[in-house]
């Protein structure tokens, strides 16, 4: 039921969505390094690669730059449109082709790089992988503002692989723990709501009872009173 719920979605939401496609395309091929499109190989269901698609907002070496798969906030590798994009999310929207294929959901854990896929625990990467993963989700949610939130403290590596990683992959788990068509839809609501409003306070009112971080600094930055 859910695939065919994704599918029509995302076709519903390519066509409606075309003119803002072309437009961007454009603008990204005549302006930065030309290139519309960057795919990159993340990790799917059963632990299988996927390539993901999105809008090209780095330059093209970036994954051998800097941070390599961490982004931060002002990170110099991201092009300047490539800024907008991120902030808007509408970068993402590529991977509705990704959902039309099959590779992903439009909600589900999301999909990470080998490197910080790794950073996950072993149960929870095992449980992980028995999962379809989705351009939007809990995790993704919640810590929506992940680039600025990096950018913020001294080591973003460490921080990420010590305090992110743990906390997401807790997010992650809980979703799936209560996995329902309700929560779906739910998602997707939040989805649209924090692109619109960016302001992720919603989901710790509507979901009560998801996991809330522990670690003090990573409360502050994301700001949450418990």
């Amino acid at each position: 039921m859910i695939r065919i719920i994704d599918f029509t979605l995302a076709l519903v939401g390519v066509i409606f969505l075309s003119p803002l496609l072309i437009i961007v395309s454009l603008v990204l091929r005549f302006t930065g390094e030309q290139e519309i499109f960057y795919v990159q190989n993340r990790v799917g269901k059963m632990g299988n690669k996927i390539k993901i698609l999105k809008f090209a907002t780095m330059l093209k070496d970036s994954a051998n730059m800097g941070t390599g798969t961490i982004t931060i906030d002002g990170d110099p590798r991201i092009l300047k449109v490539g800024v907008f994009l991120r902030k808007t999310k509408i970068n993402e929207l590529p991977q509705l082709l990704n959902v039309i294929s099959g590779d992903l959901s439009l909600v589900g854990p999301r999909p990470l790089t080998t490197e910080t896929f790794n950073y996950y625990d072993e149960e929870t990467k095992n449980v992980l992988r028995g999962y379809q993963p989705g351009i939007s989700g809990l995790g993704s949610l919640v810590l929506r503002n992940e680039e600025d939130i990096l950018g913020l403290v001294k080591d973003p590596r460490t921080f990420y692989r010590e305090v992110i990683a743990p906390y997401k992959g807790s997010l992650e788990l809980w979703f799936l723990s209560q996995k329902s068509m309700k929560l779906y839809f739910i998602l997707i609501f939040l989805t649209i709501y924090i692109v619109l409003t960016k302001n992720n306070k919603l989901i710790f009112k509507v979901l009560k009872n998801c996991p809330k971080p522990k670690n003090l600094e990573l409360r502050r930055l994301l700001d949450i009173k418990l």
